[in-house]
């Protein structure tokens, strides 16, 4: 599959105002791409946009409406889209037990149905040209679990799932998916919650130059760092109670543990907010 041309090409991304949203956005402006940015905060997403010399929109993934109007937006710009990427996500933390419905929602409505929503809108355009990628943001958590973060970690496993059937489905038709799988961000999203000994601690700006990365190879899985794909393995060739040895030892209820609220209230107060105006 030959690799997207990426200067002049028209670039969707979710959740673009902040952390690995808008480092991606400045990798691909960087690349001469026309860069569209979509986040819930419309007016972040207008000062993300003049940085780079792309545009800013309001975006409301849990919305298919809004998401249609974003795409569309694009199209009306003068470019076909060429790339989505699919990076808008939250990750409240806590007991599963005491997670308010609404905060539950959420997090579906956002990491895994928003995901699917995109798509589906940008697929039918991309098919007919007979061009197109996508690039869905998940997380390692997907494939780790971590207790205190456990509908994080369902909705982003279903987003691997996704991501791999929907790449097969696709096949021979011009149009690619690639599954980004970073480890822990440093970003307001992991703001207080410890997961180093679970998983290496990277950058945004690592994250966003695998996504620019997989325009060119458009492979299906990749890692950031890459040398966790070795995990895969190794959890499929270890026996059971050796891996669960592990995990007792060094991630099962870290989060919990170590969680640091003062330092998550913020990140917390917006997202419960936003949950809340859902």
């Amino acid at each position: 599959m030959p690799p997207i041309r990426l200067s002049g090409a028209a670039v969707a991304i979710t959740g673009g105002a902040r952390g690995i949203g808008l480092a991606t956005a400045r990798a691909f402006a960087a690349k001469g791409s026309r860069v569209f940015i979509g986040d819930l905060d419309a007016d972040l997403a207008d000062a993300a946009a003049a940085e780079i010399g792309g545009h800013g929109l309001g975006l409301d993934v849990r919305s298919r409406e809004s998401f249609a109007a974003f795409l569309d937006a694009v199209d009306a710009a003068g470019s076909p889209l060429a790339i989505l990427v699919n990076n808008a996500g939250i990750m409240p933390a806590g007991a599963f037990v005491g997670e308010d419905d609404a905060v539950t929602d959420a997090i579906l409505d956002i990491n895994t149905r928003g995901v699917l929503t995109g798509t589906k809108l940008a697929l039918p355009g991309m098919l007919a040209r007979g061009r197109g990628h996508v690039v869905n943001v998940s997380s390692y958590l997907g494939k780790v679990p971590a207790a205190g973060l456990a509908t994080y970690c369902a909705s982003k496993h279903a987003v691997v799932g996704f991501s791999e059937a929907l790449r097969d489905e696709l096949a021979g038709s011009g149009v690619t998916v690639s599954v980004v799988l970073p480890c822990a961000v440093r970003t307001e999203l992991t703001a207080g919650v410890k997961l180093g000994g679970m998983l290496p601690t990277v950058n945004p700006e690592d994250i966003a130059r695998a996504v620019v990365a997989a325009c060119a190879h458009r492979r299906a899985v990749v890692a950031v760092p890459g040398w966790m794909r070795v995990y895969e393995t190794a959890a499929a060739t270890v026996p059971d109670r050796l891996v669960a040895a592990v995990r007792g030892r060094l991630t099962r209820k870290r989060v919990l543990r170590t969680l640091d609220a003062d330092a998550r209230s913020g990140y917390e107060s917006r997202v419960r907010k936003a949950a809340e105006g859902a």
